[in-house]
């Protein structure tokens, strides 16, 4: 019923400007006919006047705001004459000024993915522009929010539980202080608005991933008393014009969002319910972005996207042409192809070009978007680096069936072959689901054999935990067993750290081109930074071979490799490099 009552509020909107369109109308009616009507003989010079001095009569009238003060709506004539209605009351005008932040200061906490970490940045961007001040302090803030996930039900439960514990935060806060805001923000608020608002009182604001413009509105209406919510999922809605924020001073790397929604509807998938249909930004925007970010002095770019090779640029006109989608071989679609617009590929190549000392990486893809003239670039771009996700979720073609991947096990594997084939020394990482709906232990035993065979240098896998609205919710018994969910997982865990131990051996040895980034999270005394194939390196903050001095976050060093496990490398620092110089040496 949700979207039935926003669609009503949305109507109700456009039905009161109708009226107040009218009501202008014939109060000019009214007026302007009188005399031609009295008075036949006037009516030809009050023809020739009429649009005179219609513009000033409408300045000495009434305005919009007295036509909104005084029109009443549908509901407002229902409660006078006694009947009842569901339908909430419209919001009440809010004049600019009132949608200034007032210097209150704001905290942002984030969960989940890496688009939850660039929503964070579009959202920031937003409130800084509406005098908002930014604080790293939780107990300074006048206003918390949590930009939310909901892939999972662990990830929700952690939401919950600092709910309960900004409560007390809450509770402390000083009378003499303005009052504390809290919001929720992005895929749990889509998915679980009215149990927010019910469950946690303290909850002040609601906001989707397609709403965060309307942030400054829904802060000033919590400053009035109200509790408020914009949930509303939009076909077009990228943040294409919004610069979002960097929230680290000393960051290396960013995160630009290409593209947002899924149109994949895989059936264990909420992505499609909490972040609705698949648009994508256009192109010149995207590079605008990336050249502001090279001009800052970051030296690494994530693409992001919930399908992001599924990208298609359909706002200039003269590449709408005909051209047909190439999938990659043995893959199918879940939804009528699509036709025209720049590709994944062409705008990869032209963010390649930006600055040769940018690195550039992307995620999340699907694997059936991998068609020869994207794995060509990245094979030929010093830039772009050799590291592919391509997530399997199972490794058994019937569990895939079910799934709605639109792929067989056996697809998969040729795709892995000609990846490594077309890209040597390619880093993978996947991502794999344990426990599926109708899991066999068959089918259990294909996910470790593929996990065994492909050797992965990064996996991410999780149990099973079904969510509403998927079509596995509607058509799917959850009936595997919790503990028997733990235990494949952990066998899944097993085989994916033998293997990855295994690929991170290989490396030991060589010299490799890290990205510093900063401290070691463990020791004062150690530096890390990733490597082309986003495996962290950690080694001693030393000086260098050149004996001037130490490595700084964003310098590119060269790093030789000592030692190994599934996790990370280790090694001793060389010298500093530039992409080039190291591309050349190869």
């Amino acid at each position: 019923m949700q979207p039935l009552k926003y669609a009503l509020k949305a109507s109700r909107r456009q039905s009161l400007l109708s009226m107040v369109i009218w009501q202008i109308f014939r109060t000019y009616r009214t007026t302007s006919n009188f005399k031609t009507k009295a008075y036949p003989e006037l009516e030809k010079e009050q023809d020739k006047g009429v649009r005179r001095d219609f513009s000033a009569r409408l300045a000495t009238g009434p305005t919009f705001q007295h036509f909104l003060r005084n029109v009443s709506t549908p509901q407002e004539e229902s409660e006078k004459s006694g009947s009842s209605s569901a339908v909430e009351d419209l919001p009440p005008y809010l004049p600019a000024e009132a949608l200034v932040g007032k210097r209150r200061k704001v905290y942002l906490e984030t969960y989940g993915c890496q688009m939850n970490v660039n929503d964070a940045e579009i959202a920031w961007s937003i409130l800084e522009k509406n005098g908002y001040l930014r604080t790293n302090s939780l107990h300074e803030a006048d206003v918390i929010l949590l930009v939310t996930c909901s892939i999972r039900e662990k990830a929700e439960q952690a939401i919950w539980h600092r709910l309960k514990r900004l409560k007390s935060v809450k509770a402390r806060r000083p009378k003499s202080q303005v009052p504390l805001r809290i919001g929720i923000l992005g895929c749990m608020a889509e998915r679980l608005k009215e149990e927010i608002l019910q469950r946690e009182q303290l909850v002040d604001i609601i906001a989707g991933p397609d709403s965060y413009r309307d942030l400054p509105r829904l802060l000033t209406l919590a400053d009035s008393g109200q509790r408020s919510a914009n949930v509303l999922l939009s076909l077009e809605e990228t943040y294409a014009d919004i610069m979002p924020v960097q929230t680290s001073p000393n960051a290396t790397s960013a995160f630009v969002s290409i593209m947002r929604g899924c149109d994949n509807m895989c059936s264990y998938c909420i992505v499609p319910f909490t972040r609705g249909r698949e648009r994508s930004r256009p192109i010149a925007s995207i590079l605008e972005e990336v050249k502001k970010l090279s001009e800052q002095g970051l030296k690494e770019v994530t693409l992001l996207g919930q399908n992001v090779n599924s990208y298609r640029d359909n706002s200039e006109i003269q590449f709408n042409n005909a051209a047909p989608t190439n999938l990659s071989r043995g893959f199918s679609e879940n939804y009528k192809m699509k036709k025209g617009g720049l590709r994944f590929a062409d705008l990869l190549d032209q963010v390649s070009r930006i600055d040769p000392e940018m690195r550039i990486r992307f995620t999340s893809p699907h694997p059936k978007d991998f068609p020869d003239e994207v794995l060509q670039l990245i094979q030929e771009r010093n830039n772009i680096c050799k590291q592919i996700h391509l997530p399997a979720q199972s490794g058994s073609s019937r569990i895939l069936e079910i799934m709605r991947r639109g792929y067989t096990r056996e697809a998969y594997l040729d795709l892995i072959y000609h990846i490594r084939e077309s890209i040597p020394g390619v880093s993978l990482s996947s991502d794999f689901i344990a426990g599926f709906c109708g899991e066999t232990e068959e089918d259990h035993l294909q996910t470790l054999s593929l996990l065994r065979e492909v050797r992965y240098n990064i996996g991410f896998l999780f149990a099973y935990s079904m969510r509403q609205k998927t079509r596995a919710y509607h058509r799917l018994q959850d009936d595997v067993p919790e503990e028997l969910k733990q235990r494949r997982l952990a066998e899944l865990i097993t085989a994916f750290r033998e293997g990855a131990a295994e690929a991170n051996m290989a490396v030991v040895g060589h010299t490799q081109l890290i990205l510093v980034e900063g401290p070691s999270k463990r020791s004062t005394t150690e530096l890390y930074g990733r490597n082309d194939g986003n495996i962290k390196v950690i080694f001693p903050d030393i000086e260098l071979e050149d004996g001037l001095t130490r490595a700084q976050p964003g310098d590119y060093v060269l790093v030789k490799i000592t030692s190994s496990n599934s996790q990370s490398l280790k090694g001793v620092a060389l010298c500093r490099t530039s992409l080039q110089d190291f591309s050349a040496r190869i």
